[in-house]
C-alpha cells in the first residue's frame, strides 16, 4: 500500500508539499497540485481519513443523533439533512439513542471524538443541563424536535401541544363530545405535551375530562391496537380516537376494523405526524402534519452557519407550527350530544 512519501518520490515534490495538495491548502503552486495528484492516482493512493482529520480539525462529517434508525419518522429526518450535506460534499455519521440517556451521551462522544464539527441532536433522554454543557463546547451542535430555553437559538422545534389541540378541536367541530386518547408510555417531552394538547382542548370546549378516555402504551401499531382493546373492555360510550402518533391511529384502527366498527361511520380517528403510513391505510388517515424534513433541512443550516460563524437568521428558537391534515377517517357524529 502505497504511502505519503511515495506519493512525494514519485511527484518530485517533498512530503511536506503533497500534504498541502492532499489537504487543499492554499499557496500551492498549480503544477505541485497536477504532480501529486498524478502520482495519487498511478499509485492508487488513498488519503486517511483520521490524518486528514488531524490536519483539518474536521472530519468533513456531519454527525447526527437519532432516537432509532430502523423507525420511518427518523428515516425521513436523516434523509433531508443529507440531502443538505451532500451539497456541502459532507458525509453523515448516525448515532441511536433510543432515548436512553447513557446510550445517547455515549452515541454524542463518539460523534464529537469523530471530529465532527456539524452536530444535529434528536436528544429526549439527557437532560437540559447535559445538552446545554455539551453545546458550550461544540459550537455546531443543533438541537431538533426539543427546546430549550437557555440555547433557544439552537433549537428547532415542533409545537406538539398546538398539533394535539387541533386534532382533538377537529374531533369536537364533527360532534364528538365522547373522546379517547391513545397516549405514549415514554417518558418524554412530546409525549406529555400531545397528551396536554388533548386535554387542554377538551377543557376550552367545555368537555368534561375523564382518565378512564385514555390509555398509556407503546406508540406503536402494536400499542395502538391494545389500547383500543382496553378502551373497549371498559365499555366506554366514545365515538372518537386522538392518537399519539400515526402508527398507534394504525393498529387501532386495524382492531376496530376486524370487529366489524366502521370508519368513520362508527368511530373517528386522527393521527398525528402525517408519516407514510397515514396515506397508504383505509380508509386514508386525518393527521397532523409534522414537517420533519423541513425541519431537519433548518437545523443542518443552521448548524453549518455556526460552524462558519456566520450570522443566522434568527436569535431565538423556530417553533415549527402543526398542519391538520384532513383525509377520509374522521367523520360527523351521527347525533351531536
Amino acid at each position: 500500500m502505497a504511502t505519503i512519501k511515495d506519493v512525494a518520490k514519485e511527484a518530485g515534490v517533498s512530503i511536506a508539499t503533497t500534504s498541502r495538495v492532499i489537504n487543499n491548502s492554499p499557496h500551492t503552486s498549480e503544477t505541485a497540485i497536477i504532480a501529486v495528484k498524478a502520482a495519487m492516482e498511478k499509485l492508487d493512493y488513498r488519503p486517511n481519513a483520521n490524518a486528514r482529520a488531524l490536519v483539518n480539525k474536521s472530519s468533513n462529517t456531519v454527525g447526527v443523533l437519532v432516537g432509532d434508525v430502523s423507525a420511518p419518522f427518523f428515516g425521513t429526518m436523516v434523509k433531508a439533512i443529507d440531502d443538505i450535506a451532500s451539497q456541502q460534499s459532507k458525509q453523515l455519521l448516525i448515532g441511536c439513542g433510543y432515548h436512553d440517556p447513557v446510550k445517547e451521551k455515549n452515541a454524542i462522544n463518539l460523534l464529537i471524538n469523530s471530529r465532527c464539527e456539524s452536530l444535529v441532536i434528536h436528544s429526549k433522554g439527557l437532560s437540559n443541563a447535559e445538552l446545554i454543557k455539551l453545546s458550550s463546547e461544540i459550537p455546531g451542535m443543533v438541537f431538533i424536535n426539543r427546546n430549550v430555553e437557555e440555547i433557544a437559538s439552537r433549537c428547532i422545534a415542533l409545537d406538539n401541544r398546538k398539533g394535539a389541540y387541533i386534532a382533538t378541536e377537529h374531533l369536537i367541530k364533527n360532534g364528538h363530545t365522547h373522546i379517547g386518547y391513545l397516549a405514549s408510555n415514554h417518558d418524554i417531552d412530546d409525549a406529555y405535551d400531545r397528551r396536554d394538547g388533548y386535554l387542554d382542548a377538551l377543557r376550552d370546549n367545555g368537555i368534561e375530562i375523564r382518565d378512564e378516555y385514555i390509555e398509556y402504551v407503546e406508540p406503536d401499531e402494536a400499542g395502538g391496537e391494545q389500547a383500543i382493546i382496553n378502551l373497549i373492555a371498559k365499555n366506554t360510550p366514545i365515538t372518537a380516537i386522538a392518537t399519539y402518533n400515526d402508527y398507534m391511529a394504525a393498529g387501532c384502527m386495524t382492531l376496530l376494523q376486524e370487529n366489524g366498527v366502521k370508519i368513520p361511520e362508527d368511530m373517528s380517528v386522527i393521527g398525528f405526524d402525517d408519516g407514510h403510513i397515514a396515506r397508504h391505510i383505509y380508509p386514508r388517515l386525518t393527521t397532523i402534519r409534522y414537517p420533519i424534513n423541513v425541519m431537519a433541512n433548518e437545523a443542518l443550516k443552521l448548524s453549518l452557519q455556526l460552524v462558519n460563524n456566520e450570522n443566522t437568521e434568527y436569535s431565538g428558537k423556530k417553533l415549527f407550527m402543526p398542519v391538520l391534515v384532513k383525509r377520509a377517517s374522521v367523520g360527523i357524529k351521527k347525533t351531536l350530544e
